[in-house]
């Protein structure tokens, strides 16, 4: 498996405005006339998961959790963009789950690959800010104590 796999752009790539606005309009359309379809609740998913707004991307995933469990012949579609919205929410472990999902259920499908990859790197990069923290928390706890311990003998 190459270790850069371009298939994951959705993790970075933001819908504008515009393009947001004309699938929240058909979904807010769609609700004002008592029935929304799974293909109009599922764009409207797609594409706040795909915002740069945390708000949206919380949105998303929760309508992308209704389909995915309201919905059994549409899960495989969800699985890869509630990976992708929790991924993009900081929620690594949900997004390692729902990524491995699909994963068994098509192991050489390259944006899930692509994804994985992502989550392992940020898992990587902040359990090393996490240590770098810690060992800053030890030092400073260290040179307090030996502050303490100096004014104690004096």
């Amino acid at each position: 498996m190459p270790s850069e796999l371009p298939y994951a752009a959705d993790a970075e790539e933001s819908l504008s405005f515009d393009e947001l606005q004309v699938l929240r309009l058909q979904y807010e359309k769609e609700i004002s006339q008592s029935h929304v379809t799974v293909q109009t609740t599922f764009n409207y998913a797609w594409g706040l998961v795909k915002s740069p707004m945390k708000d949206h991307q919380v949105e998303g995933v929760r309508l992308l959790g209704e389909l995915y469990r309201n919905e059994p012949t549409r899960r495989r579609e969800c699985l890869y963009y509630l990976g992708l919205g929790h991924y993009k929410l900081g929620n690594y472990e949900q997004a390692r789950r729902f990524n491995n999902l699909l994963l068994d259920k098509e192991p050489t499908n390259l944006q899930a690959q692509s994804l994985a990859s992502l989550i392992d790197k940020k898992v990587t990069q902040e359990g090393y800010i996490g240590m770098a923290i810690a060992g800053g928390a030890a030092a400073l706890g260290t040179l307090v104590l030996a502050a303490i311990i100096r004014r104690a003998h004096k």
